[in-house]
């Protein structure tokens, strides 16, 4: 349930992306009165629209937390600047461009933000998530973080990659799916290679 409420934007903007495909002059005309009139190229509003939702979705997120849970975690907030940020110059230019960058600079801040916890503050993030449920050595925990930190890296990367050498179409197809995909694939195999330490334990 949790996962399907962390990619609740990322759904939305993918079913408003394929809505506006279908009737992309009645997309254009709703995206246009939302700018204020503003014109708008029928070919870009498929991905200006999905912009616009996947902006309020993401606003609306950050209250149902607030007010559910009184505390918004950093990533959520962070998510909220980059989304409004490069969401907003895509509106603004009308340049989808803009929007494709951002999540490769949401997974390069992940892993930034694991780099500096792990070599700055000497502190193991995964490990404070974790501690309770799994009872790994020092220095297995080490190499889980950096596990991180590079899948985080790649995941930014191969955005790029599809990005920028495939159809806007198939990049909003592999935003929901294909990095959804990668993510359980890295998680069970992490968590096949850590199964033996739990099993060790008991």
């Amino acid at each position: 349930m949790k996962l399907l409420f962390d990619l609740f934007p990322v759904i939305l903007f993918f079913a408003a992306f394929k809505y506006a495909e279908r009737a992309p002059e009645t997309a254009a005309d709703w995206v246009a009165s939302l700018l204020g009139g503003a014109s708008v190229a029928t070919a870009q509003a498929p991905i200006l629209l999905a912009t616009i939702v996947v902006i309020v979705a993401t606003v609306a997120q950050i209250v149902w937390v607030r007010l559910r849970h009184g505390r918004v975690d950093k990533m959520l907030w962070i998510s909220l600047v980059l989304v409004v940020v490069f969401g907003g110059m895509t509106l603004i230019f009308q340049n989808e461009a803009f929007i494709k960058w951002k999540p490769t600079i949401l997974y390069w801040v992940f892993a930034g933000s694991l780099a500096f916890a792990s070599l700055v503050l000497k502190k193991n993030p995964i490990r404070s998530m974790l501690g309770e449920q799994l009872k790994l050595p020092e220095p297995v925990w080490s190499r889980v973080n950096l596990s991180w930190i590079g899948f985080f890296a790649v995941m930014g990367i191969i955005n790029l990659i599809v990005a920028f050498n495939f159809s806007t179409d198939a990049w909003v197809n592999f935003k929901l799916f294909g990095g959804m995909g990668l993510m359980l694939a890295f998680v069970l195999a992490q968590g096949a290679l850590l199964s033996k330490y739990v099993e060790e334990d008991k």
